[in-house]
């Protein structure tokens, strides 16, 4: 499912224009990705929490060459799925 499918089911099943959905889907990722960025965790009771978690630097090999190469420390967004999350999927 993508972001224009996600925004049509959800406008079905409550009624609302679209183009407000939309919005308010936008405003959700924008809002997400500030507290991401700022170093904090966003849980959603029951469907998961984002948060960002700190890679170490470690050797890779470059597929082309197959030369060893150095990959660099970096922060990444990581989802952990709720409970009730994992037993509707599981």
């Amino acid at each position: 499912m993508n972001k224009q499918e996600l925004v049509t089911e959800i406008a079905g099943k409550v009624g609302i224009r679209k183009k407000d959905i939309a919005s308010i889907v936008d405003a959700f990722i924008e809002k997400v990705s500030d507290s991401l960025s700022r170093g904090e965790k966003v849980t959603l009771v029951g469907f998961g929490s984002f948060q960002v978690i700190q890679k170490k630097a470690r050797r890779g090999v470059n597929p082309q060459t197959r030369k060893t190469i150095q990959i660099p420390a970096k922060k990444v967004p990581k989802f952990v799925p709720g409970k009730t999350l994992r037993e509707k999927v599981g």
